[in-house]
């Protein structure tokens, strides 16, 4: 896809890789709407970014709704937008289920179903969904791995429906990367390795994929080995994921 001049919608834009994707593709010529919580910071990126706003909780029905109708008129979607949660299952408040399970796979499925059709009948189109190496399965993020795990098999399923109708469908699987994602999981990044990478990275990497039309990417781009291992021998995987998670 050819960024200059296409309309692009990015979720989860107020900061992060969302806000990181944002400033690169106005760099490549974009035409922005953003989305996002924050109405301060979602305000500082689009001053920056030249970008329009749309203030909208994509757990909510309505703010949804909104966003599916704006989704319907754009060429390239970006799936930003996400939450975690770190602890036990079994402590997990239902509340955050719900929450994880509504923002993280639920939007990202409407927010296509608006976009697709459209796409199609324009003969052009690109959707790209943030997913995460946490897809292998990671201790204590139980339904972050799992919404992010979805994310995939959906991307996977729409690159086949859509192989013939120029819509192109890509994956980004980033690892640890240095946004608040941490601040408002519950549980601070502490390890020492993966060292984690920036949201701009995040964002190049994602925009290379999109004008070259990878079906996915995993950042920093060693961690493909490990997700291959999971692929091949997901038993060898998870004795050495417990042995040195």
């Amino acid at each position: 896809m050819n960024l200059a001049g296409c309309a692009a919608l990015v979720t989860g834009a107020s900061s992060g890789i969302g806000a990181a994707t944002a400033e690169a593709l106005a760099r490549s010529g974009a035409r922005l709407l953003l989305t996002g919580t924050d109405p301060a910071r979602l305000a500082q990126v689009c001053q920056r970014t030249g970008g329009t706003a749309l203030l909208a909780d994509l757990t909510d029905e309505a703010g949804l709704a909104e966003v599916s109708h704006a989704a319907a008129e754009v060429d390239l979607l970006v799936h930003s937008a996400g939450r975690g949660w770190a602890g036990e299952f079994a402590q997990m408040p239902a509340d955050r289920v719900a929450e994880l399970t509504a923002l993280n796979l639920v939007a990202p499925v409407v927010l296509s179903r608006a976009a697709v059709g459209p796409m199609r009948s324009r003969g052009r189109g690109h959707l790209v969904f943030v997913s995460s190496i946490a897809t292998v399965g990671v201790h204590g993020e139980a339904v972050y791995a799992a919404t992010k795990a979805g994310l995939r098999a959906f991307a996977a399923s729409l690159r086949y429906e859509l192989a013939a109708d120029q819509v192109g469908v890509t994956t980004v699987f980033p690892g640890a990367v240095d946004t608040p994602f941490f601040d408002h999981r519950g549980q601070r990044y502490d390890r020492r390795f993966p060292r984690p990478v920036s949201p701009s990275q995040v964002a190049a990497a994602l925009l290379r994929a999109v004008e070259r039309d990878r079906a996915e990417v995993f950042l920093p781009r060693w961690l493909t080995l490990p997700a291959r291992i999971n692929g091949a021998a997901p038993e060898v995987f998870h004795r050495l994921a417990s042995r040195f998670g």
